[in-house]
């Protein structure tokens, strides 16, 4: 059964135009929440525009042409979502990052071919499993174990090599660390942290930034200490 979502409907976050067919696809259940990723038929016919239809969609994917986070795409409506890492396969040979622009808009950032083997996480949650052992589950639904010793935090983030999941970084959520701003007023900005607040209440913490705002902590993304680990603008040096 094809999941099917009316196109007034759509997610903000979907850079689709409002006015065409009715009905657009909708994102299959996966590893990115629905309003926060993009079905790949979409990223392949309106982001990329390599196909004219689903049906030429198909044919590509069930070529292998297709990697997301280095492992051959299948479904067409896989949600593709933030720090993904997109490639395509000779003759096309070119490898993106999924990001926000400053509209809250998902958008495709070239990458060089070495760095679409790696992509960040961030850290949601964390507990102890047998063995003295701890589970991190990150933004994407990954799940790590990871020696209990290891201290991480929800909020930080880790640079991991794709499809394997080998954390080869662990960046941080600290005064002086780069962070991606995920979501509010400021989606799309890297910013400096100043300070992380922490409220005793119901309302959620909030991590300050020497630029002069604020948000709260759950839109921000942790990528890098002098600079970002990953390219998330098209023509910005790492």
């Amino acid at each position: 059964m094809t999941l099917r979502l009316k196109r007034r409907a759509a997610p903000r976050a979907w850079t689709i135009p409002r006015k065409g067919t009715k009905w657009v696809q909708r994102p299959g259940p996966g590893p990115h929440a629905q309003d926060q990723s993009i079905p790949l038929v979409l990223v392949l016919r309106d982001l990329r525009h390599l196909v004219a239809s689903a049906r030429e969609a198909r044919i590509l994917v069930g070529s292998g042409a297709v990697r997301i986070d280095g492992k051959v795409a299948k479904d067409l409506s896989r949600g593709v979502g933030l720090m993904d890492t997109l490639s395509f396969a000779a003759p096309l040979d070119a490898h993106f990052r999924v990001t926000k622009n400053a509209r809250g808009k998902l958008t495709l950032v070239p990458i060089p071919s070495a760095e679409a083997t790696t992509k960040l996480g961030r850290v949601r949650f964390k507990h102890a499993v047998k063995g003295g052992r701890v589970a991190v589950t990150l933004h994407d639904g990954r799940n790590l174990l990871v020696p209990a010793s290891t201290p991480y935090r929800v909020g930080d983030s880790v640079k991991i090599q794709v499809p394997d999941q080998k954390v080869v970084e662990h960046l941080k959520l600290h005064p002086g660390a780069l962070a991606f701003v995920s979501g509010g007023t400021h989606v799309g900005q890297l910013a400096r942290v100043e300070k992380v607040e922490v409220r005793n209440s119901s309302q959620p913490n909030l991590v300050h930034f020497k630029e002069g705002f604020s948000t709260i902590k759950e839109y921000v993304f942790v990528v890098g200490e002098g600079a970002p680990e990953v390219t998330l603008a098209e023509g910005v040096d790492r």
